[in-house]
């Protein structure tokens, strides 16, 4: 199945170009950059990708074919991933799906919910996959909790930290650090997306939100240290942080139940590897982490002293992705990461924006918060 990627930026460069080279039954037929340095870059790793200058040339290649065939350079395409600016990932995405084409898009997939609803709304009319690109829920570190999470090792769980953290104290300025709102830039929004998808993956709806939000380096013009508290509907509450400037690194899991309680230090080398060059490959470990790194699981200890029981750390598996999207494409499996999912994400992310700017927690639509009689029939109240 033919590929086509719109953007080569860091998203297209580093996930999503090797990841489609690397997943059997998909071939990356076509980038859209006008960038000169780009294409040269992506024609040395993947000699014969084409290039297009806009996403309408993608659209085009659905048109007019009488013979099509393998050296044709007007084959159609099966399926678009859109790894271009927050802001373009609607309009896009609305494009390619009224073409007929399935689409994938790098998250957030909106600037808020209604729209990304809008999306799922489309693609369910034209029958057609929408898929969004949650490489996080593939994350050595997630894959492990989620696995001690169903052993019932930690007992019901009561408390979910967790932390994107990092020391970036210069801003590096572009669309992702701009404070226009169209843009959709910040963490709150872009690390946010991720720290709140893998909250909701493992404990289910949220209830309630409470945000704090701030511009801390001087020059910044966009949220730069944000922090978000999830009440879920089954009572777990999520202490979520994301930070590019944090001197002093948190656990990247803190994770508190009846039983025992689970802490993890440092991210997952996949992000680290595709940087470097690296690619996932048949022939050797993909995602693996040296023992010194793994987690520690245990009840009244310290991890810091060398408390607890050190847990091996799953393989973090981004190549999964991929390969759940063809498998659904040819209607073998189930679409990995659905526009809905997506949705209630942003549900959270707009709430959490809310909460900052207007110092209130936020009540979400829903029958069964657990914190109803303290919060009674009310939309908001004051922190």
């Amino acid at each position: 199945m033919r590929v086509g990627l719109v953007g080569y930026g860091l998203a297209g460069s580093v996930f999503h170009a090797p990841l489609i080279a690397a997943t059997d039954g998909l071939v990356l037929d076509t980038i859209v950059t006008s960038n000169e340095e780009r294409r040269a870059q992506a024609r040395a790793e993947f000699p014969g990708v084409r290039f297009a200058a806009s996403p309408q040339e993608l659209w085009e290649r659905t048109d007019g074919l009488d013979a099509p065939g393998p050296d044709n350079p007007l084959d159609p395409l099966d399926l678009i991933v859109i790894a271009s600016p927050n802001k373009t990932h609607v309009p896009i995405a609305t494009a390619a799906l009224e073409a007929g084409l399935p689409v994938v898009v790098d998250k957030p997939v909106a600037g808020t919910a209604a729209e990304a609803r809008a999306l799922a709304a489309l693609a369910e009319e034209r029958g057609l996959l929408l898929s969004v690109f949650q490489n996080r829920r593939w994350d050595n570190d997630f894959l492990t909790l989620a696995r001690l999470i169903a052993d019932g090792a930690l007992g019901e769980v009561q408390r979910f930290e967790s932390r994107f953290e990092r020391w970036r104290p210069q801003p590096k300025g572009g669309w992702r650090e701009s404070g226009d709102p169209q843009e959709i830039g910040g963490l709150l929004y872009d690390l946010g997306s991720h720290v709140v998808d893998q909250a909701l993956t493992l404990f289910g709806p949220a209830a309630l939100v409470y945000a704090e939000s701030d511009v801390r380096r001087p020059g910044a013009a966009a949220d730069d240290d944000t922090f978000i508290a999830i009440t879920h509907v089954n009572g777990v509450r999520s202490h979520l942080y994301v930070s590019a400037t944090t001197a002093q690194l948190g656990p990247r899991f803190r994770v508190l139940g009846r039983s025992a309680g689970y802490v993890k230090y440092g991210l997952d080398p996949q992000e680290a590897d595709l940087r470097a060059g690296l690619r996932p490959a048949a022939d050797r470990p993909w995602g693996e982490e040296p023992e010194a790194l793994w987690g520690r699981i245990g009840s009244g200890e310290s991890p810091a002293t060398g408390g607890g029981t050190p847990v091996r750390s799953l393989p973090g598996d981004y190549p999964a992705y991929y390969a759940a999207v063809t498998a659904a494409l040819r209607g073998a499996g189930e679409n990995p990461v659905t526009a809905l999912q997506a949705a209630a994400a942003l549900d959270v992310l707009e709430a959490a924006r809310r909460s900052a700017h207007e110092g209130v927690t936020v009540k979400l639509p829903t029958t069964t918060a657990p914190s109803a009689t303290d919060f009674p029939d009310t939309e908001e109240q004051p922190v």
